[in-house]
């Protein structure tokens, strides 16, 4: 297989499906596409690769996957253990992972993933902070729910999802103490940043 993807400290939605290709043991290659080249030099580099014009793609068996979700998907079927077995843990799992595929406007506009950014509080709009307050009341219901340390107990797809989430929180300085967290969530959060993969991720980044 082979994971064509974005530049490292800022392409959230290539980080998610790396961290679950590296959860599976599944062997892959990486091809790096430098973002944000001029003259459209990024956008040709990842068509050479993605009919989409877009990263993350996943290459393989004569398929070309362009979705961070659908790769995803295809990675739990050929390696089970990135989804929860526990018939409930999973359904919310996916919902969780969905609702950060398909939300979280804000949140995503204003605070986009900088690795390269030393952390700094950062004035937020209100739209932001109700993006922020349904995440932090997400992860407290689903760490509550299931105990941890992961959002459906052990790691799923669901965390790779929520791992660019919070690096956005560390980079604008964001407290979920501020946000209805009574720690839970705080440590959750901390705890995706530490994980093997990430600090992988996040070394290679610099």
């Amino acid at each position: 297989m082979e994971l064509v993807i974005g530049t490292k400290k800022w392409s959230t939605w290539s980080l998610r499906p790396w961290l679950a290709l590296k959860r599976s043991g599944l062997p892959f290659t990486e091809v790096l596409v430098e973002l944000r080249q001029e003259n459209n030099m990024s956008e040709a580099a990842i068509r050479a690769h993605s009919p989409s014009g877009l990263v993350p793609a996943l290459k393989t068996d004569g398929l070309v996957i362009c979705d961070s979700l659908a790769i995803s998907e295809y990675l739990a079927e050929k390696a089970p253990g990135l989804w929860p077995k526990d018939p409930a843990a999973r359904a919310l799992a996916r919902a969780a992972a969905a609702e950060m595929h398909s939300g979280f406007a804000s949140l995503r506009g204003e605070c986009p993933m900088a690795l390269e950014v030393p952390p700094k509080v950062t004035e937020l709009s209100p739209a932001t902070h109700k993006d922020i307050r349904r995440i932090t009341a997400l992860w407290n219901e689903m760490l509550e729910r299931f105990g941890g340390p992961f959002l459906a107990g052990e790691w799923s797809i669901a965390d790779a999802f929520y791992t660019p989430v919070a690096t956005r929180f560390r980079t604008y300085g964001v407290k979920l103490s501020d946000f209805g967290d009574a720690g839970l969530a705080g440590e959750y959060c901390q705890r995706l940043l530490q994980t093997p993969e990430f600090l992988e991720w996040e070394a290679a980044s610099r």
